[in-house]
């Protein structure tokens, strides 16, 4: 094959960074650019005439595609069925969306018959392991652009690139004064940069987007009934709806209450602390609704296992190692898991919380005789004494020495 290449396809999303880039690839190639906008959530307001902008700024063609479903389904709920969730808090909405974008893209390179693919992340971020994991991965045969790595590449601030998008009238949805680096879809949005890169600042109320401001959220509490089958959320209510529809309506219940709001101070994969501030509102209803389930049908042994598994899942969401046989083979033994997660959870959203408010299902371990503290015939309480002794035989042991 030549080294002059024919044709790239650049992972596009009409923000600051490919809106640069675009025009920059075609300075620097002098071949066609294809540019390349997954829909996966993040609204009809950045969607909305970006076929326009990308041909205005160079592209040869733009191609959109709608993910919304997959997203929900394959990638969200895969994570939510894992417990997946980084660092404690953080419910990688950004993560899990980049390994469904990059494969889309491979797709449509191919379709394109192009012979390159090229993406906007820098390289400090995360974003360039797991867009090129994922190229490596499903076409290793397509040479891989990534300019913010390529020393040529001069727009090294975000200011540098305002100036270059000024000098070509390439409309851009930032300014100097305010520059946050946001990343949005049907699971989150991320805020990054500006005032947010000094930890001892804290989030201030107009920086979100999806939901209000705890202090501006109403004080009467509301009330949904998220209803499961196998561990996959599939109706509201008592409504069955796809899963990109019921992740919309969670997030518009959740925002109204500020649900889901996240401040944290993560490890990057390069080895780079990073601030940033999420919004995961439809999410964390689902995460609340999902665990709670779990605790009611799910053996102890298999919980705490399955826990352990969860922050490895996370870790390799995180990664980029969406497209690796162990995250393959984890999925088989949480499906398994899964079995018997079916049921309704009654969830309260109140004052940037979401708490669980009753849970029931047709697979229940749980019971009432049991757990009660009235003795009845279904347990014995001298049989724990024998029990104790033997499990507590090595600290007796340890005790007399």
């Amino acid at each position: 094959m030549s080294d002059k290449l024919k044709k790239i396809v650049l992972a596009y999303s009409g923000g600051l960074d490919t809106s640069v880039i675009l025009p920059w690839l075609k300075e620097k190639y002098g071949c066609e650019v294809i540019a390349f906008a997954a829909d996966v959530g993040q609204g009809e307001g950045e969607l909305k005439g970006i076929e326009k902008k990308a041909l205005a700024s160079g592209a040869g063609k733009c191609v959109v595609a709608d993910l919304r479903k997959e997203f929900a389904e394959q990638y969200c709920f895969r994570m939510l069925k894992a417990g997946a969730i980084y660092e404690h808090v953080y419910m990688l909405g950004t993560s899990i969306a980049r390994p469904l974008i990059a494969k889309a893209q491979v797709d449509c390179a191919k379709k394109e018959k192009a012979d390159a693919v090229a993406h906007g992340a820098t390289g400090k971020g995360n974003d360039q392991v797991r867009f090129e994991l994922t190229f490596m991965a499903l076409a290793p045969q397509l040479k891989i652009i990534a300019p913010w790595k390529d020393p040529s590449f001069e727009l090294t601030s975000r200011e540098a690139a305002i100036e270059y998008a000024k000098a070509r009238d390439i409309p851009i949805p930032v300014s100097k004064k305010k520059i946050y680096s946001r990343d949005r879809n049907l699971w989150h949005i991320s805020h990054e940069g500006a005032d947010l890169e000094d930890p001892a600042n804290e989030p201030k109320d107009d920086l979100w987007v999806m939901s209000v401001p705890v202090s501006k959220a109403p004080a009467r509490a509301e009330y949904v009934t998220v209803d499961f089958r196998a561990g996959v959320p599939v109706g509201l209510n008592g409504k069955s709806m796809p899963g990109h529809e019921l992740v919309a309506a969670l997030n518009a219940l959740g925002g109204r209450h500020a649900v889901g709001q996240v401040d944290l101070v993560e490890n990057r994969l390069v080895g780079i602390k990073s601030r940033g501030a999420y919004e995961t509102p439809g999410g964390t209803i689902l995460y609340e609704a999902h665990r709670a389930l779990e605790a009611l049908t799910l053996d102890r042994d298999m919980l705490h296992y399955k826990q352990q598994v969860a922050l490895k899942y996370a870790e390799m969401v995180y990664y980029g190692q969406w497209f690796c046989p162990l995250r393959e083979a984890l999925d088989a033994f949480i499906d398994s898991t899964q079995k018997n997660v079916t049921g309704s959870v009654r969830v309260k959203c109140l004052k940037g919380r979401a708490t669980v408010a009753g849970t029931t299902s047709p697979k229940s371990l749980y019971s009432t005789k049991l757990a009660s503290f009235t003795m009845g015939a279904e347990y014995t309480p001298s049989d724990a004494t024998g029990f104790i002794k033997l499990f507590g035989l090595q600290m007796r042991g340890r005790g007399k020495a």
